[in-house]
């Protein structure tokens, strides 16, 4: 049965652009010309991102017109400023007198050390992809923000796994549709929520089966015998990692309570990634409220959770990768 896409809710787009010979690239969630409700909740120790700070409840700007995710790291930010480009020349924006003003929040993963660092996502990136957004499904595996995306680090790149985009959508009772992007990136591993097994991760030091991070880092002693002799005795491979995602959702929201819904979604990634949130990560949910349907936030939040378990196992998923 198919999964289906955070697309499947109405006035949502996505668009991927990426260089796939070096390993990197941007995905764009647009929310069509009105913008959506729109909040952020950063749960990793080492996040990148712009725009976030006006997400808060509270604070003046409550939609926004698009959401960037991107490798490259800090340097990756350069391709929410080709998103704003693309919105601007049609007229889509923050009205502000003498300018229309797109507002465009953008999230970063580390992808710099297993392609070419040269070659980052900048605006011309961010501006094509915005040009391939459609609302017909969502291109998954190594491509957009995930082009470069590994999982499974802890004993460096060369026994980790592929990453990459996934998604999936629900349909409640209701009527209202919540919708998930992810790009994982992760320090940890894809766990099977319903069995528990590990579906990609790093590899055991011989390459038959898993190591299991959570478990190499109670052991850290056995681990640390893979590491490189260079690194301090306590400290594992200083490799940046990420996980991304986007919950949209038709349902009416207001800036506080889509804040709520991000925050609640958090608890998929918990489900599906082992171990998260670690100083290594920059673990960042945005949430985002397209339309009128009045929902209680707590089910919205619930399958919010959910729905971002499944899309992080479509990642796992050795058809998806």
């Amino acid at each position: 049965m198919s999964e289906g896409a955070i697309t499947d809710v109405p006035g949502i787009k996505v668009g991927h652009a990426h260089d796939l010979t070096a390993r990197t690239g941007c995905t764009v969630v647009l929310c069509g010309k009105e913008g959506a409700i729109a909040s952020v909740d950063v749960r990793g120790a080492a996040p990148g991102t712009r725009e976030t700070d006006l997400l808060a409840p509270g604070n003046l700007v409550e939609r926004v017109h698009a959401i960037v995710l991107a490798g490259g790291s800090a340097f990756g930010l350069d391709s929410a400023c080709g998103v704003v480009r693309y919105l601007e020349e049609r007229g889509v924006g923050f009205r502000m007198g003498a300018a229309c003003v797109p507002i465009v929040p953008a999230a970063i993963i580390y992808d710099l050390a297993v392609g070419d660092a040269r070659i980052r996502p900048d605006s011309r990136m961010g501006y094509e992809a915005c040009e391939r957004a459609t609302a017909d499904g969502v291109e998954e595996g190594q491509v957009g923000a995930g082009a470069g995306a590994m999982v499974g680090k802890i004993l460096g790149i060369h026994k980790a796994s592929p990453g990459g985009v996934g998604t999936a959508s629900i349909k409640l009772g209701n009527g209202a549709t919540v919708g998930a992007l992810v790009v994982v990136n992760a320090l940890g591993d894809i766990i099977d929520p319903a069995s528990g097994q590990i579906l990609a991760g790093a590899l055991s030091p011989d390459g038959r089966g898993w190591l299991d991070t959570a478990r190499a880092l109670e052991q850290a002693p056995a681990a640390r015998d893979e590491i490189s002799a260079s690194l301090p005795p306590d400290k594992f491979p200083p490799i940046e990692n990420t996980t991304l995602a986007v919950i949209a959702t038709d349902a009416a929201l207001t800036k506080a309570e889509a804040r709520r819904v991000a925050s609640m979604a958090h608890d998929g990634m918990a489900r599906a990634i082992r171990p998260v949130h670690t100083m290594f990560d920059g673990d960042t949910v945005f949430a985002l409220s397209t339309g009128e349907l009045r929902a209680d936030v707590t089910t919205i939040g619930s399958a919010a959770a959910g729905v971002l378990a499944r899309a992080i196992v479509r990642v796992g998923r050795p058809s998806n990768a």
